[in-house]
């Protein structure tokens, strides 16, 4: 859902800039009376003269008491939204994974390294090209997110069926872990045809 919502948000801030440029350049050039056409009434930029906002436009609501709360509270509310989706932009990775060590304190297990094991065991696999591993969630509950790139020959069915019994539980039985939930991907790796003579 994410990646739908980034393209919509990105596409339409595209074509906002993309008119509001075009808009500039239009009058900055003086491109309707260099290639004779006429520009509708409401259009702000008529030529190289005009600017982007004039002094009515800037001055127009300055007397006003709710222009100022409302200008502010407007820039607040997008900075707080566009705060937000940068910040979902960021997929959390785990530094450390905490587990029981069974003595009373926790014992830390490095992020990267745990993530380096599942997928060298996942590269391992009949059939897996390359494998990507990403721990996400809180220190004391991971969770995995496994992308495979498979190869043409690969059956993906029991590539997952030996990813998530033998791999993934071999990971969490090593490292102590209650349960490792995991999201997995998958992906054909391309290959040219064969020619047949």
């Amino acid at each position: 859902m994410l990646k739908g919502v980034n393209r919509v948000l990105l596409g339409l801030l595209g074509l906002g800039l993309f008119a509001l440029g075009g808009g500039v350049l239009l009058g900055g050039l003086d491109l309707q009376r260099h290639w004779g056409f006429d520009v509708p009434g409401w259009w702000p930029f008529r030529g190289p003269g005009d600017v982007v906002l004039g002094t009515e436009g800037r001055t127009r609501w300055r007397e006003e008491g709710w222009w100022w709360p409302t200008v502010i509270a407007v820039l607040a509310v997008l900075l707080a939204l566009l705060l937000w989706w940068l910040f979902a932009q960021r997929r959390h990775r785990l530094g450390q994974v905490l587990v029981d060590s069974e003595d009373g304190a926790a014992a830390r297990l490095d992020g990267r390294t745990l993530e380096d094991v599942i997928e060298e065991e996942a590269q391992a696999l009949d059939g897996v090209a390359r494998a990507h591993v990403r721990l996400t969630g809180r220190r004391t509950a991971p969770a995995a997110r496994v992308r495979l790139l498979l190869e043409p020959h690969a059956d993906p069915e029991l590539i997952l069926e030996q990813l998530s019994r033998e791999t993934l539980a071999h990971v969490r039985d090593s490292a102590g872990l209650d349960r490792l939930p995991s999201k997995v991907r998958l992906r054909e790796a391309r290959h040219r045809a064969d020619r047949v003579a």
